[in-house]
């Protein structure tokens, strides 16, 4: 029995879904979205992570509903948060004036901000969300998905068809699940060509994840922590490739690998910190990092303390991937990153280095609030690789790496849906592998990487698009997300329209400049101007 039918549905409410979801119903289609938790927007919100950009994001070099997300967090705060005079006439207002990024805020803002983005559709009812709900099996016939069938927080399974079926989970759920032929971990050099590749595949090695908390810092409190059940293990936890114990102020720097000890001082007064990720990665000082709330955008008096985000390399979680391993044993991990994160804030409160001499900061407070949770964990793990789709063209590190390209710049895509622009930053890996961190170019997200080599009805709308384990550490940022999703959504849209597939659309001059023409309509920049990679 089929419960709900849809034109699209879009499994996944992250940041790809999302914009997804967005493309579609701003074209006119019914659209069914789900989402395993209680939020919208993936890594930028349950995942606990201010978006990652490049260096021009203010000016170029995004969608323009991706620019809209960006313009109303920052209403949100205009809107409802005592700033100063100063901040609040800045056009480009930093909430957390964070070093990572020109927008660090709170996860629950833009939680709120894609809530209401997505209000309008659901009050005309062409959008239905479920939230809590999770793919468990799908109807496959001739090459498309005809169903899928979702269990709900309570056990109840519902049936959803629809005429496309896009796939925004954070791990690409739906690949094994539809039988759509896919990829995961290290390809081989010689498969890829790939300078940076391994001499043979290895399908579970993957990029750590991470699970990311919240913290203010009250100071003459005490906010300890209990001990947690294995501290005692992770305290003394040192991968072969690290410098120190993973729970230190110590870690490799990313592009050079030499060993670099980080700041750690709650409330050091600091003013617009902004890193330049084409000259710094920012990570030097940890409290300003990924700060989210800073005391010095409001009004005096009004914030104790600034509430910063921990996603350090210190928590990337290395004993084992979440991806090709029993239920039991993906549990067992999804725990094991719980407990190194409150590790970590354990040791940070009872044992780290203060400039004074002393040691441990008690006054660290978890700040659930922000993250929506109780405990201050972010609501779900911080996803770096997904399972990834065998495309009709997969995007490979010769084509944006900026040794191989240098003044080129990327290899320019005849089909391009959209651009993006970050270094391939691979963070240390479940297989032992220190971090890749390789200059690239400012590149375009070609149509063949969007088509699986077979099904004809299943998009990716997320990070498990046709990039490798090499590309997808530039594929798998933010703004880029977004643009994968926008253009899925919105060929699943034209292809509708005119009765077409999407392969047919690729392979017509025709059909792909009018797709092409729609998108920079909508707002989708397909070519960079001429800037320089880093």
């Amino acid at each position: 029995m089929t419960d709900r039918m849809t034109d699209v549905l879009v499994v996944g409410g992250g940041l790809g879904g999302v914009a997804a979801a967005l493309a579609a119903l701003r074209r006119g289609r019914s659209v069914v979205m789900t989402e395993e938790t209680d939020w919208l927007g993936g890594q930028l919100t349950t995942q606990g992570t201010p978006p990652d950009e490049h260096p021009w994001i203010e000016q170029f070099g995004c969608t323009r509903s991706y620019r809209r997300l960006r313009d109303e967090i920052r209403r949100y705060y205009r809107d409802w948060y005592p700033l100063t005079p100063q901040a609040r006439d800045r056009p480009d207002l930093n909430p957390g004036e964070g070093r990572v990024s020109r927008l660090c805020h709170e996860p629950r803002v833009a939680a709120a901000v894609l809530s209401a983005m997505v209000a309008p559709y659901l009050a005309a009812g062409t959008l239905r969300i479920l939230y809590g709900h999770v793919a468990v099996s799908a109807d496959v016939e001739h090459d498309r998905v005809r169903a899928l069938t979702l269990v709900g927080p309570g056990g109840e399974r519902v049936v959803i068809e629809a005429r496309y079926v896009l796939d925004a989970t954070e791990l690409g759920d739906l690949l094994p699940l539809t039988g759509t032929e896919h990829v995961t971990g290290f390809e081989s050099a010689a498969r890829t060509g790939e300078p940076s590749a391994p001499a043979e595949e290895q399908p579970a090695n993957m990029q750590a994840f991470s699970w990311v908390f919240a913290v203010d810092h009250r100071a003459g409190e005490d906010h300890t922590i209990d001990r947690p059940a294995g501290y005692a293990r992770w305290r003394e936890y040192r991968p072969s490739f690290w410098p120190d114990r993973l729970l230190s102020l110590t870690a490799p720097d990313p592009r050079t690998l030499e060993t670099v000890p980080r700041r750690f001082v709650p409330n050091e007064a600091s003013g617009p910190t902004f890193a330049d990720q084409s000259r710094d990665p920012g990570d030097k000082d940890l409290w300003t990092f990924r700060r989210i709330l800073s005391r010095g955008v409001f009004s005096p008096g009004f914030l104790d303390s600034d509430v910063v985000v921990v996603n350090w390399p210190m928590i990337d979680y290395l004993p084992g991937p979440l991806i090709g391993v029993p239920d039991e044993e993906r549990r067992r991990h999804l725990a094991g990153a719980r407990e190194l994160s409150l590790s970590m804030l354990y040791w940070l409160q009872t044992e780290a280095p203060r400039p004074d001499g002393g040691t441990g900061w008690p006054g660290l407070r978890p700040r659930g609030d922000v993250m929506g949770t109780t405990d201050g964990l972010a609501k779900a793990p911080y996803i770096r690789e997904s399972r990834r789709i065998t495309a009709r063209y997969t995007v490979v590190e010769q084509d944006l790496a900026y040794s191989v390209r240098g003044e080129r710049g990327a290899v320019d895509y005849p089909d391009s849906v959209g651009i993006g622009m970050y270094r391939i930053d691979l963070h240390p890996s479940t297989g032992g592998d220190t971090y890749i961190d390789v200059a690239s170019c400012p590149f375009q997200i070609p149509l063949g990487a969007l088509l699986p080599v077979r099904m004809r009805n299943l998009l990716p709308a997320a990070k498990n698009l046709g990039t490798t384990h090499i590309t997808n550490g530039c594929y798998r940022l933010h703004p880029v997300e977004w643009n994968i999703g926008e253009a899925a959504g919105a060929l699943a849209s034209f292809c509708l329209d005119r009765h077409l597939e999407p392969e047919q659309v690729h392979k017509d001059e025709l059909l792909l400049a009018q797709f092409q023409h729609g998108l920079v309509a909508d707002g989708v920049e397909l070519a960079w101007p001429q800037v320089r990679g880093y």
